[in-house]
């Protein structure tokens, strides 16, 4: 995780939260909350240094949706570099959750648009906003 000589209990703590979530999309917010909850003293400004420093290491994906909304991060396990993803994201306009999506079909748009148009879409800031199925859910339920 660290290219330093030696890790400090803060970048352990974190290491431990990154691998309990690991695949999961969360916030440097929800990283400050599972620590606070803890009582575990780690400031804000430390954990987005620490969560920068693993995106430049290719330990993170860095997810920024658009303006109105915090950076996501997503634990992809080992250090190795930038990978090359296939998945997609949708966003809920209801909830707010971020949603992965990994589709054949839309994979092969991606390559006709290579392919076609000479555009090459990149999947990590890929986002189709909708409406998730439980908001759906909710809005039949109210009549929305």
């Amino acid at each position: 995780m660290n290219k330093s000589p030696y890790k400090t209990r803060q970048q352990e703590q974190l290491l431990s939260y990154l691998e309990e979530h690991k695949g999961e999309h969360f916030t440097a917010e929800d990283v400050r909350l599972h620590f606070a909850q803890k009582e575990i003293s780690l400031g804000t400004a430390t954990i987005y240094r620490h969560l920068e420093r693993l995106v430049g290491e290719g330990c993170l994906n860095k997810y920024v949706i658009d303006e109105h909304s915090a950076a996501c991060f997503e634990y992809t396990g080992g250090c190795k570099g930038p990978q090359e993803e296939q998945h997609f994201h949708l966003k809920c306009e209801g909830c707010g959750c971020l949603i992965h999506l990994e589709c054949d079909e839309l994979c092969q748009i991606r390559a006709h648009l290579l392919k076609s148009h000479g555009f090459e879409l990149n999947p990590l800031r890929t986002v189709f906003y909708g409406l998730c199925a439980d908001c759906r859910q909710k809005a039949s339920e109210t009549g929305d």
